[in-house]
């Protein structure tokens, strides 16, 4: 088999037709958390990808702390889902749900009145949330989550992972990065607790191989993938000594469970550090498995990312939004049209169903 972008790559039990993968991306269209007709149509337009995953949503109320973000955990978000995964399939194309528990980046305004702010440990983010009602505001201070809230928060990820296979998705993905509760687990300056889920490095990745094993039990771990940022900067989660190794011994722990996949994100094309090809192909043969890498990749360089065998899949995210018909334009060789970030988590069609597609007219160019 011919290892590019084009061809053909089986993710456990489910064959995609090219290594093409669209990445998880926050669009904010979704008004009290239900999935809509807006973005049936915006997924459906994507459906080209090998695999998309969707923006992250929220396992439950206390997950849900951004504006306009969707949920997994009522009928009526599994009921929205339905029409969206009903139209990415209807055109040939395959989606994960990206479950997303934002733990302590989060804002009451952005809640429901009984939701809560929970976290490993009673550390307050630095920087501020967005919220439609009060402009930007402070993050407020978390509770330190209990075992019994550890525990239900396991119980949460599993339900929505339920109510997505329900929903009609091909699986889910664990959002494990970017500073959101099982991130914030993983890092020692979030994690200062004492306890089994404290301290080593095995003890920081327990909550999130309880939640892999637990929703792998529950749905199949053929149809379960898990996000990782290591070396990530992002939501106040900041690089520590000998992040490398921990990373390591994480993606060793995940990969016992026999999961879909491992996907590394790379930030440093926004300002993160970088997450060398060192780290990459270390936590590639510890955790012994399908690699999805993401972050800043264009077509030649996900090329070569692919020719040298540094990962399996590719996940595209910007690139996604303004180019609806991503595959099109690479196997044309055309060039891509460009974003406009002013509209990335604006509600509304503009910026996220408006961007045309391309030009059957156009002469194809030499690919970029």
């Amino acid at each position: 088999m011919t290892n590019d972008l084009f061809s053909e790559y089986q993710v456990g039990t489910i064959q995609l037709k090219n290594r093409i993968v669209m990445a998880p991306m926050t669009r904010s269209r979704a008004i009290d958390g239900t999935p809509n007709e807006l973005m049936v149509q915006y997924y459906g337009q994507r459906a080209n990808a090998g695999l998309i995953i969707t923006e992250g949503t929220a396992p439950s109320a206390n997950g849900s702390g951004y504006p306009r973000i969707p949920g997994l955990w009522r009928d009526d978000q599994v009921n929205g889902w339905q029409k969206v995964t009903a139209a990415v399939h209807d055109q040939g194309g395959l989606i994960f749900a990206q479950l997303m528990h934002v733990g302590r980046i989060a804002h009451p305004a952005n809640m429901a009145d009984d939701a809560e702010i929970l976290a490993p440990s009673a550390i307050t983010a630095a920087g501020e949330m967005f919220t439609d009602l009060q402009g930007a505001r402070p993050h407020p201070e978390p509770r330190e989550m209990t075992a019994e809230d550890i525990a239900a928060a396991v119980e949460e990820y599993t339900q929505a992972a339920r109510n997505a296979i329900r929903a009609g998705f091909d699986g889910v993905e664990l959002h494990g990065a970017n500073g959101y509760l099982i991130d914030q687990f993983l890092n020692p300056g979030t994690n200062q607790r004492t306890d089994s889920y404290g301290g080593t490095v095995k003890n920081r990745a327990r909550f999130a191989v309880e939640v892999a094993r637990s929703v792998s039990d529950a749905i199949g771990a053929s149809r379960v993938g898990i996000r990782l940022s290591p070396g990530g900067a992002f939501n106040d989660v900041a690089v520590y000594e000998g992040w490398e190794d921990a990373f390591t011994e994480i993606a060793r722990l995940l990969g016992h469970l026999d999961l879909a996949y491992l996907h590394i994100v790379d930030h440093s094309s926004m300002g993160a550090p970088t997450v060398g090809d060192e780290i990459k192909a270390r936590m590639r043969k510890a955790f012994d498995g399908t690699l999805i890498l993401s972050g800043g990749y264009d077509q030649q360089s996900a090329t070569a990312a692919l020719a040298a065998n540094q990962g399996d899949l590719i996940a595209f995210g910007r690139p996604y939004i303004a180019n609806p018909d991503l595959l099109a334009r690479f196997t044309s060789g055309a060039p891509l049209a460009a974003a406009s970030p002013d509209t990335f988590y604006t509600p509304g069609d503009q910026g996220y169903t408006d961007y045309p597609t391309l030009d059957a007219s156009q002469p194809p160019q030499d690919p970029v």
